[in-house]
């Protein structure tokens, strides 16, 4: 059985809350339609959670004590517990480094999206991330992108990159067979 973090319900569910409790770590105390408004800005308004989504979400992280709720005027506000910082740097040190913990569902994930190929989907999920890593280094608040500690990350990343796309092409195998072209005028 894989382990669960403690505030994952799976899917966007488990992702709310997660990603509540990481404003919460960098912004202080945040409220509901906040974390609403900041998931719509950062999607680009793809997903703009309802008050259904996130109010339960940050329930879940006060009953399990990694978070607490006041009321201040008319808002519930919520800010983060000793325990929600432990957990959130445990969750942060594991992915961190890379290193799978928990199976991949890409297989299953590529069915439900009605791509036969495994690789087809990989290479698609690929193209969206290569696209949104160009696009958060062009962004305005991109400006962290030009730290000299992101430099050395995005040059290993590329080199690596690299790397994986020559091995990709020396296993490459043709699609389709074309004969080679022939100079005109010359016989074989």
């Amino acid at each position: 059985m894989v382990a669960r973090s403690p505030v994952d319900r799976g899917g966007r569910g488990g992702l709310l809350g997660l990603y509540a409790l990481a404003q919460m770590a960098r912004r202080g105390p945040i409220h509901g339609y906040l974390i609403s408004e900041q998931i719509a800005e950062r999607t680009e308004g793809a997903w703009r959670p309802g008050p259904g989504a996130v109010y339960p979400a940050l329930n879940r992280l006060t009953t399990r004590g990694l978070a607490r709720s006041r009321v201040v005027g008319r808002r519930r506000v919520y800010s983060i517990t000793p325990e929600g910082r432990t957990m959130l740097a445990r969750l942060r040190a594991r992915t961190a480094s890379w290193t799978p913990r928990a199976p991949d569902l890409s297989p299953l994930w590529a069915e439900v999206a009605g791509v036969e190929d495994v690789g087809t989907f990989l290479l698609l999920r690929l193209r969206r991330a290569l696209d949104a890593v160009n696009a958060a280094l062009a962004a305005p608040q991109g400006a962290g992108a030009r730290s000299p500690g992101m430099q050395t990350l995005r040059a290993d990343v590329l080199a690596e990159l690299a790397a994986h796309v020559d091995a990709l092409r020396r296993k490459a195998v043709p699609i389709l067979a074309v004969p080679a072209r022939r100079a005109r005028g010359r016989k074989p």
